[in-house]
């Protein structure tokens, strides 16, 4: 795309879609396609956030070709003509770019041969941001969620966001899913405020969490809010005893939440955040939460935290169920978690 709004229009093949590497390296933000509603979600959120980041978009679909055992003695095989689906999949990347055609970036497409999930995985080694839908029926997204919708942003090596089909509306999209229809009439209008959530449970990943989702707060001009939701003491922690205090752990990590506040606070000086220690289950607690919000962070394999289980399993069920864009972050090194531990408690430290 040139200065005047122009979008320029690309398309490449995997060689093989036999596991190698793409031909195309990326970066800025990439977005996968299928031509269903909910890719057509994540497109919009991932032009808009190429518009805020001042980032190229990168528009990507994925097929594979089935092969199927021909019948017969001759034990060889049978396959659909690639011309006719690559002409299906051009023709989605097409329709996207037109799409965007109006937002102020550089936006270029490709389609990929290959499996969705693993190429989008081989296209987040050089990517800043990967954006995708949830749910989507057959094709790309079909390939990429359902029984893998964790696996994507669990390895995915930049970080990713999940755009569910139930905020259309407030992408300016339309959906006739009957079922997010009847869902909306069940649960009302919701105000969303211009805020981004992040959850929290004292380890390291939720630390880089909180980073990320203060860089993106500043980005939208939003208020930050930081969540740590504790859950009732049941099942596999029947082993504590029974006279814990609930009010002194609670005490205990509102000292660290503090703490962590005062930490943030000296990176983003001007940044609005406000910190919620709420009494539930974290996954129920920040589905709850992102009816109303812009945005919810989580990281990833959050271990030994305070609330516990907070991130890792958490993170699967707030991506199945909630009802805003999800912004996932992968474990990353980050010098500004250096100096934590001089605002005082931090789990783990002496």
């Amino acid at each position: 795309m040139d200065q005047h709004g122009k979008h320029s229009e690309s398309h490449h093949t995997e060689t093989e879609g036999n596991g190698e590497e793409p031909s195309i390296a990326p970066g800025g933000i990439v977005v996968g396609v299928d031509g269903s509603e909910h890719g057509q979600c994540a497109l919009i959120w991932a032009a808009r956030e190429a518009e805020r980041r001042q980032l190229p978009l990168h528009v990507v679909t994925a097929y594979s070709v089935p092969i199927f055992a021909a019948s017969g003695l001759d034990g060889g095989y049978a396959t659909v003509d690639d011309s006719v689906i690559r002409d299906g999949a051009e023709a989605i990347v097409k329709h996207a770019l037109e799409k965007v055609s109006g937002y102020a970036i550089d936006v270029d497409g490709s389609v990929e041969n290959g499996d969705a999930s693993g190429v989008l995985l081989d296209l987040s080694e050089t990517a800043e941001l990967l954006v995708f839908g949830t749910r989507g029926r057959g094709g790309f997204v079909g390939r990429l969620l359902g029984s893998v919708s964790s696996a994507l942003p669990a390895h995915s090596k930049c970080p990713t966001v999940t755009v569910p089909l139930f905020c259309a509306d407030r992408l300016g999209e339309t959906t006739e899913d009957k079922h997010i229809k009847a869902e909306r009439a069940k649960a009302g209008p919701h105000v969303i405020e211009n805020v981004v959530a992040v959850g929290v449970d004292g380890s390291e990943q939720a630390r880089v969490a909180v980073l990320e989702a203060a860089e993106q707060a500043q980005r939208m001009g939003a208020k930050l809010r930081v969540i740590c939701a504790v859950p009732e003491y049941s099942g596999s922690l029947a082993w504590v005893p029974a006279p814990l205090d609930r009010e002194a752990l609670f005490k205990d990590i509102r000292i660290q939440l503090d703490a962590g506040l005062a930490w943030l606070k000296s990176h983003f000086p001007t940044l609005p955040v406000e910190t919620q220690l709420l009494d539930g289950s974290p996954v129920e607690v920040l589905v709850e939460m992102s009816r109303g919000v812009e945005l919810v962070v989580l990281g990833t394999r959050g271990r030994g935290g305070f609330a516990g289980m907070l991130l890792g399993s958490t993170s699967d069920g707030v991506l199945h169920h909630a009802k805003s864009p999800v912004l996932v972050v992968p474990d990353r090194e980050d010098p500004r978690l250096a100096d934590r531990v001089k605002f005082g408690p931090m789990l783990g430290a002496a």
